[in-house]
């Protein structure tokens, strides 16, 4: 039998692998069960790993899997958190968490939220929601604070907008071009500089299908 920690734990890997394919940061890890150090989290992953629920990866840092759920959170896996039925003319999609337009941050911070946006917002496939922080891609119309709705895909093509994961640690919202070996993450504000990055060190989380502006 796990403890409520070890379900609330597992419960955040499994949902942030699902939503936007890495697991949390042991920093994230230890702020969403409020532990004072990241020495509890490294004992709470190694009792789930001894109970078989996750296994690390090896040769990755941070990497880690989901081998199996507990009866009585996979519920809440599966829907991520409970919601009622949206309208017929609207889609319920997965608010994840904050994501940088600026300097990126540390992976993307789980929020556990679901949001309703309309059906003709999106297409097909997967998608889920992130709340901007900062202001390098005002000129494309994007502000602090909108939120965005993304499209689960490990490609993109020059010139979209997507969110980037650099080195498996850090989320950004920029503009994408790739040319031979090298990815360019272009923000769309004069004041920021364009960042050039080895491919290898950049892997395409999403792309952007849609924008929510709260102007309350």
């Amino acid at each position: 039998m796990l403890t409520q920690k070890q379900k609330d734990l597992l419960l955040l890997i499994a949902n942030r692998i699902k939503a936007v394919g890495v697991p949390p940061s042991y920093d994230e890890m230890k702020d969403h069960l409020g532990l004072a150090s990241k020495s509890g989290i490294h004992r709470l992953i190694t009792a789930l790993e001894e109970r078989g629920f996750i296994r690390r990866l090896p040769n990755k840092a941070r990497a880690l899997e989901v081998l199996k759920l507990p009866a009585d959170i996979e519920a809440a896996y599966n829907g991520l958190t409970p919601q009622t039925q949206p309208a017929n003319d609207s889609l319920s999609v997965p608010l994840v968490g904050k994501i940088a337009a600026g300097v990126p941050i540390e992976a993307i911070q789980q929020d556990g939220r679901n949001i309703t946006v309309p059906k003709g917002m999106i297409g097909t496939g997967e998608h889920y929601a992130l709340t901007i922080e900062g202001e390098s891609m005002i000129e494309a119309g994007i502000l602090d604070g909108d939120v965005v709705i993304i499209r689960k895909s490990n490609v993109a093509r020059n010139n979209q907008i997507v969110v980037a994961l650099v080195d498996g640690d850090e989320a950004t919202l920029k503009r994408l071009y790739k040319t031979g070996s090298q990815i360019e993450l272009i923000a769309e504000n004069r004041n920021f500089e364009t960042r050039v990055l080895d491919a290898n060190r950049v892997a395409v989380q999403g792309i952007l299908a849609g924008l929510i502006r709260n102007y309350n």
